[in-house]
């Protein structure tokens, strides 16, 4: 169980407006990295409830996604598997487009990233829209995974990216 409560967490998330364009309150993480106590409170949070061995892969979503996932899966002594953007990954992959709201995206994981069956665990920095976590849950789904639960750092209610990810047990430690 954390010592640091979700509260704290919040209290810490740095706001920044207009970033990248205006219009957009960005939520700055770095200030949670920067304290290893809250960091490392974050990752307690983000794994609750889960026991090293009862996760066979924490899966993270490029780019801070990564910084959490890779800390979860060491704490649960579990592989980390990046979803990464199309073409940065070196072996064969597969691919999964989704939709933003001026085009599309596509992110890709390795073919033989997760093993049919593995007990997976999706940890990221943020739900916005949800079509990224979407994506990457496709892509789990492709590849025979068990989804045991998507967790975020920080969910933007507002935008209802649960909507897109249904069916997916989904928690969320500071909610906006």
């Amino acid at each position: 169980m954390s010592t640091v409560t979700a509260l704290e967490i919040e209290q810490a998330i740095r706001n920044v407006p207009d970033f990248p364009k205006p219009g957009i309150q960005f939520k700055d993480i770095t200030p949670v990295l920067a304290d290893a106590r809250l960091f490392a409170g974050a990752i307690d949070l983000l794994t609750e409830n889960y026991a090293p061995g009862s996760v066979d892969a924490i899966v993270g979503i490029d780019a801070r996604g990564f910084i959490f996932a890779a800390a979860a899966a060491l704490k649960l002594k579990a592989g980390f598997v990046p979803v990464r953007k199309v073409g940065k990954l070196p072996f064969k992959t597969i691919e999964q487009s989704y939709d933003l709201e001026y085009g599309t995206n596509t992110v890709a994981m390795h073919v033989d990233a997760i093993k049919p069956g593995a007990r997976v665990l999706l940890v990221d920095d943020l739900l916005a829209t949800g079509g990224t976590s979407a994506a990457a849950i496709a892509l789990m789904n492709q590849l025979g995974a068990h989804i045991l639960e998507v967790r975020f750092l920080i969910e933007l209610k507002f935008l209802d990216g649960r909507s897109k990810i249904p069916g997916v047990p989904t928690r969320s430690i500071v909610v906006y």
